[in-house]
Formats: C-alpha cells, structure tokens, sequence
C-alpha cells in the first residue's frame, strides 16, 4: 500500500474570505484575457513575420484595453427577428460557465496566511471533474441559444455547427480522463495532484489519454483548426454573427478564458498541478508554477492556430467520432485491465 497524503478537501472556510476568493477569481480571469490576446496578437505577428501591435502603450501592450473600450462604447443593437430576453441571456451563460469553471482549477493546496488556512482554488468538491464538465455542457447553451435567438440564418447555423461539435469531442474528452480517475482514485483535483506529487505526472502512464483529451480541448474552445463554428469565409461569424459591443466583448472574453480553463485542467490533471519533480518548492511558489504552466499551453493554443489549416466539417466529425473517441475507449480499458492485474 502506498502511503498517499491526500491534500485537505472539504474544509470549511469563513463567509468573507469565500466571498473574497470569488471576487479575486473573477478580477484573475479579468485581467488574464487580455494578457493572453495581446500574448497571442504578437505570436501571430512573428509567425507570420510581421510585427504585430505597437501602437497603443509601451510595445503595444495596451492594445487589447483598446479593443475592449471600443466594444463597451459601442451602439448596442440588435436585429427585429431576434429574441430579446434570450439574445441578451446567451453571452452571460458563456460568462457564468466559463468563470464557474475557472474557479475549480486549484493553485496550490491550503496555506496559512495570517492565522487562517485559505485554500488556493475557489472550490474544491470531491466530484471536481464532474463539477468542470457538468459547466462545460452548460457552456454549450450560450453559444446554442445565442444563434437561434438572433434571427439570421448564419447564426443558426453556427449555432448547430457548436452543439454538434461540443457533444461529440465531449464525450472522447471525458472518457480520456476516466484513466487518470481510476489510477488516483478519485475525482477531486487537488487529490488528483497529491496522487501525481507521490507517484509520477499523469502524462506518462495517461500519454495516448493526455494527447486526447488536449485535442478534445482544441474542439471544446473552438480553436483552431476545429474552428468550424466561427468559419467566416462560410458563416459569417458563426453563432455571435448578429452580436456587437459588450456583448460580443462577452463572447470573446468566454471563449479566452475557456482557454485558460482547458490549459488549467490540463496542467492539473496530466502535469502535476504546482508540483515540480525533485524539488520540495515553497507554498508560495506553487501559483507561479501553475501559472506558467498553463501559459505553455496558451503558448501551444496560439503555435497551432498559426500552423494548421481549418478542417472541413465532414472531417472534423468523422476525427471525433471514428478516431478520438475509439481510441479513449481503448485506452480506459487497458487501463482498467492494468489498474485489476497491477
């Protein structure tokens, strides 16, 4: 038997420090989405040899706040055939999800700051995973309800195009987690991490579940080359066609912090959450860690996007369904075999 110290799930926290960690998850996520645009708007530039923005603050740095004023100082308008109350609703449910999904992803295990002991995730229950996809499948509402109530043709069928996608890579997307949850033994992600702090990162023995679930991740945020529901040379826009302003800024601030999201996960899950291997780190490194981390995937998000082409649509189906999700049932098998026989 292995002696495993599980991290401390489950305990109780005063009412202002959770109404204060709900605050500074949001205000992180806030401020993150424009670090990764203006991060992103410079990678494409020297991907594609040019310079990228320059203009607005000292090396252009302040060029997404730019971008975000003028969408909040613009008309807010919307077409006669939408659905009023529905049109609005549709970017907060993005929103909601994508911030409610955010706050599961743990930075560190619990601390001691000034006498009292502060977990560094927002929540941690014991059905973590569940609890990220169970917003995930929410997510898919925003997106759905936003093309169908703005009353246009394109946004209906992006709309459509997103449920199709989502439900398909969702399904190859959790069962390649279903390895990782019965060598830990549990659902919770700080239990998750402590398991991989004692034994070795998920990344090796779950390789074919990481690349899956990481690919997934690409089709879940739309991402290119699974951008086929914002395919603008076919759909104008996709779903958010008909929205402009703030609630358009709305959309785009789900879709990137989702990013963030899937990267968080990910580095959770399959890359040891704040663990360095051979390296006894002090807790307030721990942040630093995860944050870096998950930049590396960002990194990663933005390289593909500037290298693959768009799928065709038949192809992008066909990939989840014919290739993604046999292969995770296959690896949660074996998995299951090993898990019995070892």
């Amino acid at each position: 038997m292995l002696n495993i110290q599980f991290a401390v799930v489950g305990f109780y926290e005063p009412w202002w420090i959770q109404i204060l960690k709900a605050v500074i998850i949001f205000a992180v996520g806030l401020q993150l989405v424009p670090v990764v645009l203006v991060i992103e708007r410079k990678l494409l530039g020297r991907f594609q040899h040019r310079v990228g923005p320059n203009r607005v603050g000292p090396f252009g740095v302040l060029q997404p706040l730019a971008d975000i004023l003028k969408l909040i100082f613009k008309e807010d308008f919307r077409p006669r055939t939408s659905v009023g109350f529905i049109f609005a609703l549709a970017p907060i449910i993005s929103i909601v999800t994508a911030v409610a999904a955010w706050a599961i992803i743990p930075f560190s295990n619990t601390l001691d700051i000034f006498g009292t002991e502060v977990g560094f995730y927002g929540v941690d229950p014991s059905v973590g995973v569940l609890y990220a996809f169970a917003f995930g499948a929410i997510a898919f509402y925003g997106l759905m309800l936003g093309g169908w109530a703005s009353g246009s043709k394109y946004s209906f069928l992006g709309a459509m195009r997103s449920a199709a996608q989502l439900i398909s890579y969702e399904v190859a997307q959790g069962l390649a987690l279903v390895g990782v949850i019965m060598m830990a033994g549990t659902l919770s992600l700080t239990e998750i991490v402590a398991y991989q702090q004692a034994n070795v990162w998920f990344i090796i023995p779950q390789f074919v579940g990481f690349l899956i679930f990481l690919i997934a991740g690409f089709a879940e945020t739309n991402r290119a080359p699974f951008d086929l529901p914002e395919a603008d040379a076919e759909l104008v826009g996709g779903y958010n066609t008909e929205y402009g302003g703030a609630r358009f800024a709305s959309y785009f601030f789900a879709e990137y912090l989702n990013i963030l999201v899937i990267s968080g996960l990910t580095v959770t899950i399959f890359l040891g959450g704040w663990d360095i291997p051979f390296v006894n780190e002090p807790g307030w490194l721990h942040p630093i860690v995860v944050l870096a981390k998950i930049f590396g995937f960002v990194f990663f998000f933005i390289w593909i996007r500037a290298t693959l082409p768009r799928l065709r649509y038949d192809q992008l189906m066909s990939f989840g369904w014919k290739i993604l999700l046999p292969l995770a049932t296959l690896n949660a098998l074996v998995t299951a075999i090993l898990v019995v026989l070892l």
